[in-house]
């Protein structure tokens, strides 16, 4: 059990990492006139690169010597894995700019945290999968599918009620959100295949809490060349290329910054949490990031006009999401 000062400074970052990650997408909302390729191509320099090779430098004691170390096979699994997150990480993006902040990471996130938990179990410990911890898993996976259509109605009524319904947006957007919570706990394995990483991290000095940096740095810049690449690629298709200034700039910088440090905040935070860091921890993270993003769709006029009926599907949907992530929580720690 942790101390009670470490416990209440460990909710904290936890809270803070989570409202970070729900928020990190609104300064895009802001970029009046830029092609969505050209904004993801800078948050992912900024938030894929830049920030988390500082994090490696400040918090990691010779990271060459520590890369060195490892050898080649934890490194290239950490890339492999973290080059499938990259296509997780890029149907976000496509997903939430199509169907929204709310909608979208609802769906994204509640279907991350079900396939996270079930495809490890399935893949490196079949024997669990007709125990209770399979049987919760497999609940929660089921809980989150209805979640996702809960929220599909949602979508449809908003769509309805706005003249939409023609338009095919929310169906398309739908699927490229579910693609992306499909692929983006490939970040996982990462984390479980690069393990030695992290170890020869804290063996060189760096502090537990912190060592796993070593790893999403490998993994986030693999990923990074699938950003990168698509984001070029629609540029040069599209020829949307912009002019760049400086606020555009600072806008695309926020978010790598708020997505990364608030992944570095959750690690910071579920340490200091003791022997609860992965009971309470990881289900706290990824409700608050549901809750703020739908705080930011509201706030932000994504729902507005959209009728009393589309709200309480919203609601209900949500709230059978965070639903899905306590019951997997409780049965990835069984």
């Amino acid at each position: 059990m942790a101390p009670m000062n470490g416990l209440w400074a460990g909710l904290l970052l936890i809270l803070a990492g989570g409202a970070m990650q729900g928020s990190f997408t609104i300064p895009q909302k802001f970029l009046r006139g830029w092609p969505w390729e050209m904004s993801w191509l800078l948050y992912s320099i900024a938030g894929m690169v830049v920030f988390p090779w500082l994090l490696v430098a400040g918090v990691v004691p010779q990271p060459l010597t520590v890369y060195a170390h490892v050898g080649f096979a934890p490194l290239a699994l950490a890339a492999l894995f973290g080059a499938g997150w990259g296509i997780g990480s890029v149907l976000f993006g496509l997903g939430v700019a199509r169907v929204g902040t709310a909608l979208g990471f609802a769906v994204i996130i509640s279907l991350t945290a079900a396939v996270g938990a079930l495809v490890p179990l399935v893949v490196l410990h079949p024997e669990q999968v007709w125990t209770r911890r399979g049987a919760l898993v497999g609940l929660g996976l089921a809980i989150v599918i209805v979640g996702v259509v809960l929220c599909s109605r949602a979508g449809a009524l908003k769509e309805a009620a706005l003249g939409q319904q023609k338009s095919g947006r929310l169906a398309r957007g739908l699927a490229i959100c579910i693609a992306s919570g499909v692929t983006s706990p490939m970040m996982n394995f990462s984390l479980a295949f690069g393990s030695p990483i992290s170890a020869e991290a804290a063996r060189m000095g760096a502090n537990p809490a912190n060592a796993s940096i070593a790893i999403l740095a490998v993994a986030i810049s693999s990923g990074f060349f699938l950003n990168a690449g698509y984001c070029v690629y629609l540029l040069r298709k599209n020829r949307s290329w912009k002019g760049l200034t400086g606020g555009g700039i600072a806008r695309t910088v926020l978010m790598g910054f708020l997505w990364m440090f608030g992944m570095f905040f959750y690690g910071l935070g579920a340490t200091r949490l003791g022997s609860l860091g992965e009971v309470l921890g990881w289900p706290l993270f990824m409700t608050v990031i549901v809750l703020v993003a739908n705080l930011w769709g509201m706030a932000t006029g994504e729902w507005r006009g959209a009728g009393a009926a589309a709200y309480r599907y919203l609601a209900a949907g949500n709230a059978v999401m965070i639903a899905a992530i306590a019951v997997i929580a409780i049965g990835t720690r069984s």
